[in-house]
């Protein structure tokens, strides 16, 4: 079992992903490790990730990465489960740059949406941080929920109503 994922380490990971991209790569952070740099967890157990462009080169740089620091890192992101918010990638805030790598966390509010839907204590804890700490305002998790509403068709696993309920319970 790999150890949990502090500041130290999403540290490290980011300064050797961007010694090792060849080109201008963004990497999103998700779940954990935004919970992590943000504050409001300690650790996680892995550090979720999406890269665009999706670069061969760092692709297959995982595998040794994630022995050589022992980290769990997955290929995944909102989009993946629930559909892609207007303007995410606007509201994605930098994190830092490190060479030809620029961390960012994926838009908040497509966290927050895709945590409330899949409604693991965890999550739903995270979301209440998000919203705490002023990162997520309630209307307009709702407005660009209503916004997604009509895609959720091509998510065959999403239940419209449960996904609605559920957000009215978190918010």
């Amino acid at each position: 079992m790999r150890p949990p994922v502090d500041r130290d380490r999403l540290r490290e990971l980011a300064l050797r992903l961007g010694n090792l991209a060849r080109s201008k790569t963004t990497v999103y952070l998700t779940g954990g490790a935004t919970a992590v740099i943000e504050g409001w967890r300690a650790s996680t157990v892995d550090v979720n990730v999406r890269f665009e462009p999706d670069t061969d080169a760092l692709l297959r740089e995982l595998p040794k990465l994630k022995e050589e620091l022992r980290i769990n890192i997955e290929l995944a992101s909102p989009p993946d489960f629930i559909p892609e918010l207007p303007g995410w990638r606007e509201r994605s805030p930098l994190v830092l740059a490190e060479g030809n790598v620029e961390l960012r966390h994926f838009d908040l509010y497509s966290q927050a949406l895709a945590k409330v839907e899949r409604g693991f204590q965890q999550d739903l804890q995270d979301v209440n941080s998000m919203l705490a700490h002023g990162l997520v305002k309630p209307d307009r998790l709702r407005e660009l929920y209503e916004s997604i509403e009509p895609q959720l068709y091509r998510y065959p696993a999403i239940d419209p109503g449960a996904f609605r309920r559920k957000l009215n319970d978190a918010l």
